[in-house]
């Protein structure tokens, strides 16, 4: 699996797709981008105009919020993407992020981490609540959001 941490920031670079109105998943996204010193990673919500076009057009449930998706090349027509616990290994070395999450990530076999995957996704607005719109940490990130959803 080729990783993205190679990849330079711009309109070509990778982008992260979450659930927009999940506290757990705007959590992550927080946590991706004090990590990300380089600007490498950039999000899109799932619900959004830019989500649901590019779901859309690579045949994927468009009403399906229960997956991140991390999209290789946003520029790329035909660009590998990848789904749930390999998308957040990907976009976690991408940011340098936390390292043991990561290689824990990467130690378990995919079928174990997307199962507890699930699980969690499908508890988390229990567990977490809804999303609730918070400033965020500095004045260049809201820049790192193609869709504008945290503009």
């Amino acid at each position: 699996m080729n990783d993205v941490n190679q990849a330079k920031p711009g309109p070509g670079g990778p982008v992260l797709l979450f659930d927009g109105e999940c506290a757990l998943c705007n959590g992550v996204v927080s946590m991706l981008l004090r990590s990300d010193r380089d600007g490498v990673l950039r999000f899109a919500t799932l619900q959004g105009e830019m989500g649901q076009a590019w779901l859309k057009a690579h045949g994927l449930p468009a009403d399906d919020f229960d997956s991140l998706v991390l999209v290789r090349d946003w520029e790329s027509a035909d660009s590998a993407y990848l789904m749930r616990t390999d998308g957040l290994a990907v976009a976690l070395r991408a940011a340098g992020g936390p390292v043991v999450l990561a290689a824990l990530l990467r130690i378990l076999p995919r079928a174990l981490r997307d199962a507890g995957y699930r699980v969690v996704a499908r508890l988390r607005r229990r567990l977490f609540g809804p999303w609730k719109v918070k400033p965020l940490g500095r004045p260049e990130w809201p820049g790192r959001f193609i869709d504008g959803s945290r503009t």
